[in-house]
């Protein structure tokens, strides 16, 4: 019984989460490529394409470990999940510039974000996307691998499915501010649900488009209405309920210290300060 009892917990123990965190915050591109024949063998992750030097983020609170001795590989990093996963982040950033240079090391600053052996919070930045190794002057992308209680690669793609997409990423407690951009869903007197196409963060300053994404704002009373007309001359709202779904809208949002739940944009986490219709 005791046995039975401590495999259960180990076996629960190291098992991936059912929601991690999206390992790059930006527009992406991938498929389920796990499996498909390379010629070093079967491809043991999914290729996450992205633009270069885009954040990539902590799958889950855990430990992140520096390897830099594969010239496959080139700039990696291991991430040693609390639940006992590991996941590989490979072909990190190896250019000073913007262009395929390949002028930089693997090292904090240009590759890693943390210090190496840093303990780490879920959707903290880890490193940035890049091309090193043998991904050298292809696409920017991050090849992520995802493998439960440290052994075999399983395919990344079912978690990828079902990971939370952060809005943006900041260190933890520090101010931060959205400009969201949108059609209105539905109003209330103290909440703003809306279809978010684009998000715009500050201070960082990264934008992301095409996000067609659902986002419960909080409203409070001390957050300005305003509408916009056809002369771009703004004149002031006083019922939100008034808005009507489709309507064009954008949110400001009250400088707040970040968090996940507001990195995720969790409902009602995010809190309007300036919203404009039309």
């Amino acid at each position: 019984m005791g046995l039975a009892v401590g495999a259960a917990v180990a076996f629960a123990a190291n098992t991936v989460p059912a929601h991690i965190i999206f390992p790059v915050v930006g527009r992406v591109q991938y498929v389920d490529d796990f499996g498909v024949p390379r010629p070093g063998g079967p491809h043991q992750g999914n290729d996450i394409v992205a633009a270069k030097k885009s954040p990539a983020v902590a799958a889950e609170a855990g430990k992140a470990t520096y390897w830099t001795t594969s010239r496959s590989a080139g700039c990696m990093l291991y991430l040693y999940g609390d639940s006992g996963t590991t996941y590989y982040y490979i072909h990190l950033n190896n250019d000073v510039t913007m262009k395929n240079d390949n002028r930089g090391k693997c090292v904090k600053g240009t590759a890693y974000a943390v210090k190496n052996g840093a303990k780490v919070t879920a959707g903290q930045q880890i490193a940035y996307v890049g091309d090193s190794g043998d991904a050298d002057g292809r696409s920017a992308h991050l090849h992520f691998e995802v493998h439960p209680g440290g052994g075999k690669a399983v395919s990344p793609y079912p978690y990828l499915q079902k990971a939370y997409k952060l809005l943006f990423t900041a260190k933890a407690g520090t101010p931060f501010a959205l400009t969201l951009t949108g059609t209105v869903v539905s109003a209330a007197i103290d909440r703003l649900v809306m279809n978010v196409a684009t998000s715009q963060a500050w201070p960082s300053a990264l934008m992301l488009t095409k996000l067609n994404r659902t986002i419960a704002v909080s409203v409070p009373e001390t957050a300005l209405l305003q509408s916009v007309g056809p002369t771009d001359a703004a004149r002031t709202v006083t019922n939100l309920t008034l808005a009507q779904k489709g309507d064009k809208v954008v949110v400001w949002t009250q400088p707040a210290p970040a968090t996940l739940k507001a990195e995720r944009g969790d409902d009602g986490i995010l809190s309007a300060a300036l919203i404009q219709f039309g």
